[in-house]
């Protein structure tokens, strides 16, 4: 890539972090270093349900441990500093919906998950009637698409007059033609330093929710604006977030940003082939500090980090 490489460790400060989160910061930390560019740290803190304070502390305290160096921003001189928040961002979150509403391109959505799921499954039950729903003939349930036709007209306006929040989706059929400009020879794509170019089929999705009636954003909308504003060049994360770059290939279109090189790899499993999980503080990096392991012997723990050619892609 011809592009200084940018890459970022974005944890959420909902738990500690653990042997996973070490792999996935070092990979950020030395794909960068090793091409004499940065790696930004981000604290992902929009769902203020379960973010704490004291997590995000214990963060600063994990990479430092760590010997990771990081930075606030791809032109900030001095490490260790300033890191952005999310909640910081709120209102680059809302012009990006305003954005997308403008081009009519989201709708509001006042239907639960539970609901939605019900409803898909099961079109005859009981909350169908209640709540005056109209489902259209061999709906999917796989693919959830124009919720708005789904609950009356006269629905909505008492759900939103009682106070109910609505979720924003995005209308997918329209968001495609609009980033392809109508041609369906277009394609969207992105290169990934470990699977190569992949082409995105973001359909496969539906009407994703993009911004949630509780937080007012969602992940998928968050991560691309703030990527775009850290300058990001190379991202770098576990591969079971691949399939979400479809969707963030669109996004990405839809808002006219440059389109960053990925590297998805591989994840640390516990000792069952699970992935590890932050409720489970045995592999917990404060729990490894205070048994007084050495950083050095974390890194021994952890798969090697991949090898990729960052000056190049096809």
């Amino acid at each position: 890539m011809d592009r200084p490489v940018i890459t970022r460790f974005a944890p959420s400060p909902t738990g500690l972090l653990h042997l996973g989160h070490a792999y996935a910061a070092k990979v950020a930390h030395d794909l960068a270093r090793h091409s004499g560019g940065k790696m930004i740290l981000r604290i992902d803190d929009i769902d203020h349900t379960r973010c704490r304070d004291i997590f995000t502390a214990q963060i600063f305290n994990d990479l430092d441990w760590l010997g990771l160096n990081w930075y606030g921003s791809a032109i900030d001189p001095q490490s260790g500093r300033n890191a952005p928040r999310q909640t910081q961002r709120m209102p680059a979150y809302q012009a990006a919906l305003k954005t997308l509403q403008g081009k009519g391109l989201v709708y509001p959505c006042y239907l639960s998950r539970r609901e939605l799921n019900e409803l898909l499954s099961a079109p005859h039950a009981p909350l169908a009637s209640q709540i005056d729903i109209t489902i259209p003939a061999a709906t999917p349930a796989s693919v959830i698409a124009n919720t708005d036709q789904l609950l009356s007209k006269k629905e909505q306006v008492r759900r939103h007059a009682a106070g109910h929040g609505a979720a924003w989706r995005l209308r997918m059929d329209a968001a495609i033609d609009m980033a392809l400009n109508g041609d369906d020879g277009e394609t969207l794509s992105w290169f990934d330093h470990l699977a190569g170019r992949q082409i995105a089929n973001p359909a496969q999705f539906g009407d994703v929710v993009i911004a949630r009636a509780d937080i007012a954003v969602s992940y998928h909308l968050s991560v691309v604006i703030d990527d775009a504003l850290d300058g990001v060049t190379l991202v770098t994360r576990g591969n079971d977030l691949a399939a979400s770059t479809h969707l963030h290939r669109l996004l990405q279109a839809l808002f006219a940003l440059s389109v960053p090189d990925y590297c998805h790899h591989e994840l640390v499993l516990d000792q069952d082939g699970k992935r590890l999980a932050k409720r489970n503080s045995a592999h917990s990096l404060e729990i490894m500090r205070q048994l007084h392991d050495d950083p050095s012997s974390i890194f021994g723990k952890i798969p090697p980090i991949p090898a990729v050619n960052l000056h190049g892609n096809t």
